[in-house]
C-alpha cells in the first residue's frame, strides 16, 4: 500500500517567505515600470515643447509679424498648448507696426511657451504633477514677407 506523502511543516517553513519575496519583488519592478514610463511622458512632453517653439520661431522668421497661423501650427505640434501660454516678441521693440515696417525693420523674432503649464502624471493611486519650464527661441530675420508662412 503506497501511503499518501504528508507535508511536515519543517519543509514549509521558508514558503511564506518565498511568497512574499516573489511578491514584493514583483511590485518593485512594476514602481521602477510606472517611474519610467513616466519620466518618458515628461520628457516626451518637454521635447514637444521645445519642438514646438523651434517651429514657431521658423515660422515667424518668414511670416508676416504675429501671423495666426503661427500659434496654430505650434499648437498641431504640442496640443497642450493654448495661444495665451505662447508669446511672440519681435527685436527690436515697435518693428511690427504694420506688415511694411516689419518687413523693414524687424531683425529677429522671439518665440516662448510660458511657465506653469501642468502635466498630471498618471501612477495609479499618486497624484503628482509636473511644473513645465519656460522654452525660448530666438531666430534671425529671413523674410517676413511670406503670405502664406512657407
Amino acid at each position: 500500500m503506497i501511503r499518501p506523502q504528508t507535508h511536515s511543516p519543517r519543509r514549509q517553513r521558508g514558503a511564506a517567505a518565498l511568497e512574499f519575496a516573489l511578491v514584493a519583488s514583483f511590485g518593485g519592478f512594476m514602481v521602477l515600470l510606472f517611474g519610467a514610463i513616466e519620466v518618458a511622458r515628461v520628457m516626451f512632453f518637454m521635447s514637444s515643447a521645445n519642438e514646438a517653439t523651434e517651429l514657431g520661431a521658423r515660422l515667424a522668421v518668414v511670416c508676416d509679424a504675429n501671423a495666426s497661423e503661427i500659434k496654430q501650427r505650434m499648437q498641431q505640434v504640442f496640443p497642450s498648448l493654448t495661444p495665451e501660454n505662447i508669446a511672440i516678441e519681435y527685436y527690436p521693440a515697435g518693428c511690427t507696426v504694420d506688415a511694411e515696417t516689419a518687413r523693414a525693420e524687424c531683425d529677429a523674432v522671439k518665440v516662448s511657451i510660458a511657465p506653469g503649464m501642468h502635466i498630471d502624471t498618471v501612477i495609479p493611486f499618486v497624484d503628482v504633477e509636473f511644473d513645465m519650464p519656460a522654452f525660448a527661441t530666438i531666430k534671425t530675420r529671413e523674410a517676413m514677407d511670406s503670405a502664406n508662412c512657407t
